[in-house]
């Protein structure tokens, strides 16, 4: 697929999606670079921004097989992988069927995703990394593409739980939904209190994105700008580059390996974006916020301190030089 093709299907998935969302164009491309980066990507605002509005645009814009998960605190393991049930045949045999989980899909929308328990998180670890699942000590394999668009609530509301480090450091991307300007309210009037209901239609096919992931594997990654990831990456580590006060004040530990992953793929899809078929370091700056941001994990001042990682992270972008 070359850069041209790659950029109409990126524009078409767009345009589609923006027939249903209001505002939130940088929001949309972010999502979408996340999609053909491969990742999972974690949605975060406070109720009624439209998170959920988001995934399910994109869940049918895609055109694949999706399924949607209302996170509570009484879900279960079960309710997301599957379980095994008893069938018995015409004979009156009994045997043990694997009943798959709504798990089982293309996109997996994970609504108010930090509503269940730590329990529950942990069901979506393996499907988020490995791709697949293992139940009853047998593996069930996802079909590809498979990636997870999960919702969630700012962690000071009621009834929300911290979401397990691991399994944020699984999702490549964290975007956050701020407040829409007056003439993004009066368009949201406009298009939903009215008689009219919009649709989206399918834009891609399944086979459209995979290849499309396919691609921006193949995007270069000249060693100059892969060494200015890795310094943005050590910079977030108290006993690496460091050379924020920031930084060696309020983080306890920085990015994991899968931060400057989710840096190079990210990157890659910009450049596929711009007709370009090598990353450069501007493309690197461009998406370093919904990156690294989720990935560091603050000490006990920084969490009393209410220290914005996403903040950490442009701060690190001004001392690391290009």
């Amino acid at each position: 697929m070359t850069p041209q093709e790659f950029r109409a299907n990126f524009d078409a998935l767009t345009t589609e999606m923006s027939r249903v969302v209001v505002g939130y164009q940088q929001v949309l491309a972010d999502l979408l670079m996340g999609v053909f980066a491969g990742g999972n990507i974690l949605l975060e605002a406070p109720p009624g921004l439209g998170k959920t509005l988001i995934g399910k645009a994109l869940a049918a814009a895609l055109g694949m097989k999706q399924t949607r998960i209302q996170f509570t605190p009484d879900l279960m393991p079960a309710d997301i992988v599957g379980t095994n049930i008893i069938v018995e045949d015409e004979s009156g045999k009994k045997e043990l069927v694997f009943q798959p989980g709504p798990v089982f899909t293309h996109v997996l929308l994970a609504d108010e995703i930090n509503r269940a328990t730590p329990k529950t998180q942990s069901a979506l670890l393996e499907a988020m990394q490995e791709h697949h699942v293992t139940v009853a000590g047998k593996t069930y394999t996802l079909e590809e593409p498979f990636l997870v668009v999960a919702t969630q609530n700012p962690e000071d509301l009621e009834g929300t739980y911290r979401l397990p480090e691991a399994q944020v450091d699984r999702f490549g991307f964290r975007l956050r939904l701020s407040n829409l300007d007056d003439a993004d309210w009066i368009e949201v009037v406009r298009r939903r209190t009215g008689t009219t209901s919009i649709q989206i239609k399918p834009v891609l096919s399944r086979t459209d994105v995979v290849e499309m992931q396919r691609a921006v594997r193949q995007v270069g990654v000249p060693r100059p700008v892969c060494a200015y990831a890795s310094q943005l990456v050590s910079a977030t580590h108290v006993n690496g580059q460091a050379t924020l006060e920031a930084v060696r004040k309020y983080v306890r530990l920085g990015c994991s390996p899968r931060g400057i992953q989710a840096l190079i793929l990210g990157a890659k899809v910009r450049a596929l974006c711009d007709g370009r078929s090598e990353i450069r370091i501007d493309d690197i700056r461009s998406v370093a916020v919904p990156a690294l941001g989720h990935r560091m994990l603050l000490n006990f001042e920084g969490q009393a301190d209410r220290i914005e990682t996403d903040q950490i992270v442009r701060g690190i972008l001004k001392e690391v030089a290009a």
